[in-house]
């Protein structure tokens, strides 16, 4: 990149995991970060960003309280003076998986108001103020969502998680149409399955599948396999591309018959 001032990229759930792995790689592309979480603090993962060279904050939100979504984007953007690349991927999974006939509207509303309603009107916050203020010479401007192999691939076992992935690849393709125009490139990553808190529970189950051949790549994804993709788009390395979907799931998505 070609810039007067490093690039600014807001990634939501970072204290760990896909986020945390997401925000390692953006500082390696010379980004400076503005880490988010719902907990107190992410001392390690500020600690981590500053070994790689990066100027991080930590500002504590709930994407899943949309109330406070202008508050806090404007908290963002102040941190740095810009943000260049929203990465929306805070995320949950469902309480319990198990049969689909057994879950339940609390939880359901939980994992669409988390996974879904709030990155939508968080991106909303953000396109404005990315809409208000305009590009900057040499600084790609990106929005990048974190969806899942089950955007498309059918889990009965977590259905409310796989219906939030699905309409988080409509609202990339509805954002991309809104946005791309203006220079604002919209796009998702669709992680399989990745060695996280989240798969921890099934860690054992997921890998038998893994050596049974689940993916034609026959191993674990790591954060560091999300964080590469997502630094690839938000650098402005694929200009042309906007309103995709990238699987970075080592093939699981493709099937044999």
């Amino acid at each position: 990149m070609t810039a007067t001032r490093r690039p600014v990229a807001l990634v939501t759930g970072a204290r760990r995991g896909i986020g945390r792995g997401i925000a390692l790689a953006l500082a390696a592309k010379g980004f400076d970060i503005v880490v988010n979480d719902h907990v107190e603090e992410a001392t390690d993962t500020l600690a981590a960003l500053a070994a790689a060279g990066a100027n991080a904050v930590f500002l504590r939100h709930d994407v899943a309280e949309v109330a406070g979504h202008a508050d806090f984007a404007a908290r963002a953007w102040a941190a740095f003076g810009a943000i260049d690349c929203l990465v929306n991927n805070a995320g949950v999974q469902v309480s319990r998986r198990g049969d689909l006939l057994e879950a339940t509207p609390e939880d359901f509303d939980r994992v669409m108001g988390i996974n879904l309603r709030g990155p939508y009107f968080l991106t909303i916050e953000v396109a404005k103020l990315l809409l208000r203020t305009g590009p900057t010479a040499g600084v790609h401007r990106a929005v990048i969502n974190v969806a899942s192999v089950n955007s498309t691939m059918v889990s009965p076992n977590r259905g409310p998680y796989c219906l939030s992935k699905t309409a988080v690849s409509m609202m990339t393709q509805l954002f991309a149409l809104r946005l791309s125009p203006h220079g604002i490139m919209v796009n998702e990553v669709r992680p399989g399955i990745i060695r996280t808190d989240m798969t921890a529970e099934v860690a054992g189950q997921y890998q038998g599948l893994i050596e049974g051949g689940i993916s034609p790549v026959r191993r674990w994804g790591e954060p560091a396999d999300i964080g590469a993709v997502v630094a690839l788009l938000a650098s402005g390395a694929l200009p042309f591309v906007t309103g995709d979907a990238i699987h970075v799931d080592g093939g699981l998505h493709v099937h044999d018959f």
